[in-house]
């Protein structure tokens, strides 16, 4: 049961601005809620972590639609929506997820924006709720509280750097995004840098995922993983303009790092160990991770925790891509939407005599069977998915309805709610083979060998030994972390995601790389005059930062 280990989320539904009613602040004198430490732990930081997850389009990290998780997925080679006839067409708005045909004036990379910054002023608010009672604080807690609160903070200047760039970096309640002036992404990503290395010793030093009292926070661990991520990405995040055909080079750009200096690929290595020092492992059974109850993981760093009985956040995306007889056979509906494109099954070596064992772990394809029995259509035919049928518009192919590879990965819960949208699986958002792939990658880029992190990974799946070059790499990480939200950073890093792959072939205007960021939704440029459009996206006033 998971009723127990909630303590501090449950309180901060039950007080001040619990998850049910974001405006639940105006409902009690400040004088009547804040009267003690836990109060103010409660109403500043705890629920801060209402946020990770949703049941709204385009908010929460993972588990809704049009939001973080699908413009970081379906804008990549690892997986799309295809037009299936009648369905999912939306206006176009998969297709050119998929194309690279957003728009300046796209509704839910808006919506998307609004989400980061509602978290980011809950932050800065929780910070100030923080100074204003310290009295009711020891230095310690004082300390604590502040810490994590700027972590959450950093998390989601995090993404929010990632995805647009340049972006108002506002750390205090006086400050808004309708006001604030733009900063340039290097220094974005330096802040989130100092910020996560400043708080991390005073952050809990427990596994977030684990039952008890550190349960679904953000840990020492989870900052180590971000800044490792940080300094795996340093050379594109530390480009003040993506589009001259220019970039630093990893190897020179020097980061303080615990007392010592260390060039990004140093960096990066030097966090991962520290995960690792923290006592994080390969689960031996990959599927174990995303199990109905996986909270025990030894793997899983960071989380959404899930519960149908506690939390509105939900989990669509295995209800997004099964076939309708599949959702029945399961006892849920679906959707028959998303799966995996032709050049993801073929890196798997599907329809070869080597094919790596994640993708069955990854992927339902060919007949399907739910407990043994195969699933069968409406005319009595068995359900087959056709892995290497899907293509971008499938409304005059004769497998409109079952081309492609669908969502497996995460276990079915049968006793889940909402139609399978509300199951008690944690939703994975940084796990422990991230870290060892990144440190192999670090060190090939390092000049150094991987392969001993490498080949952890893969042989945990019962996969035979890669040299670790980046090419392998890459691959590597499409077959490991496949469905985990990763896939648009990966190629941003690589240097392909403005470039032609699978079934996508990019236009000559992409050669100047403007892609790797979105543009900033117009609305936002529009209500504030201190912004300007990202290069490359054509917008009513501006078009280069200044």
């Amino acid at each position: 049961m998971k009723y127990l280990r909630h303590s501090l989320l449950i309180l901060s539904v039950m007080t001040l601005t619990g998850c049910l009613d974001e405006n639940a602040r105006d409902s009690l004198d400040e004088s009547q809620v804040y009267t003690s430490a836990k109060a103010v732990y409660v109403n500043a930081v705890a629920t801060l972590y209402n946020y990770m997850g949703s049941d709204k389009d385009s908010e929460g990290l993972q588990g809704t639609y049009r939001g973080v998780y699908d413009y970081n997925t379906f804008t990549t080679d690892e997986a799309l929506i295809p037009v299936r006839g009648g369905d999912w067409y939306d206006g176009g708005f998969w297709e050119n997820l998929y194309l690279h045909r957003w728009k300046t004036d796209d509704g839910p990379l808006y919506n998307t924006w609004l989400y980061f910054y509602k978290v980011i002023t809950f932050s800065n608010d929780g910070l100030a709720t923080i100074d204003k009672y310290r009295h009711l604080l020891t230095d310690t807690q004082y300390k604590a509280y502040r810490a994590e609160a700027r972590a959450v903070r950093a998390m989601f200047y995090y993404y929010l750097m990632d995805m647009f760039g340049n972006v108002p970096l506002i750390t205090g309640v006086e400050e808004t995004p309708g006001n604030a002036v733009q900063t340039g992404r290097p220094e974005v990503f330096r802040f989130v840098v100092k910020e996560l290395q400043e708080v991390e010793p005073l952050l809990p030093a427990g596994h977030s995922n684990f039952e008890g009292k550190d349960y679904g926070r953000v840990t020492r661990s989870v900052a180590d993983f971000l800044l490792a991520k940080l300094m795996l990405n340093a050379e594109v995040y530390a480009d003040a303009d993506w589009t001259d055909g220019q970039q630093p080079d990893g190897s020179q750009l020097y980061f303080a790092v615990d007392g010592q200096q260390m060039n990004a690929w140093q960096a990066c290595k030097h966090y991962c160990d520290k995960v690792t020092a923290a006592g994080f492992t390969l689960a031996p059974d990959y599927l174990s991770n995303f199990s109905v109850h996986n909270e025990n993981s030894p793997e899983n760093i960071f989380v959404i925790p899930m519960d149908k009985h506690l939390y509105k956040a939900q989990f669509q995306y295995l209800f997004r891509s099964r076939h309708y007889a599949h959702g029945g056979a399961v006892g849920t509906s679906s959707e028959n939407g998303s799966c995996a494109t032709l050049s993801t099954v073929r890196t798997y070596g599907y329809g070869t005599s080597a094919v790596d064992r994640r993708y069955a772990y990854n992927l339902y394809s060919d007949t399907v069977r739910v407990n043994g029995e195969i699933v069968r259509l409406e005319n009595g035919d068995p359900l087959v998915y056709m892995p290497l049928e899907v293509e971008v518009n499938l409304t005059n192919s004769p497998y409109v309805k079952t081309a492609g590879a669908r969502m497996a990965k995460y276990e079915v819960d049968p006793n889940a709610y909402n139609d399978g949208k509300s199951p008690d699986n944690d939703i994975v958002l940084f796990r422990y083979a991230d870290v060892l792939l990144m440190k192999a990658e670090a060190e090939v880029r390092n000049g150094e060998n991987g392969d001993a992190e490498l080949n952890a990974v893969r042989s945990r799946s019962g996969m035979g030994y890669r040299a670790a070059t980046l090419d392998n790499i890459l691959a590597e990480r499409l077959m490991e972390l496949m469905w985990e939200g990763w896939r648009r950073n990966d190629l941003i890093r690589f240097g392909r995601f403005h470039r032609s792959y699978d079934q996508r072939t990019a236009p000559a205007t992409e050669a100047d790389r403007h892609t790797i960021v979105f543009p900033i939704p117009e609305r936002v440029v529009d209500l504030n005059g201190n912004l300007v459009q990202n290069k490359g996206y054509r917008s009513g006033r501006k078009s280069t930062l200044r």
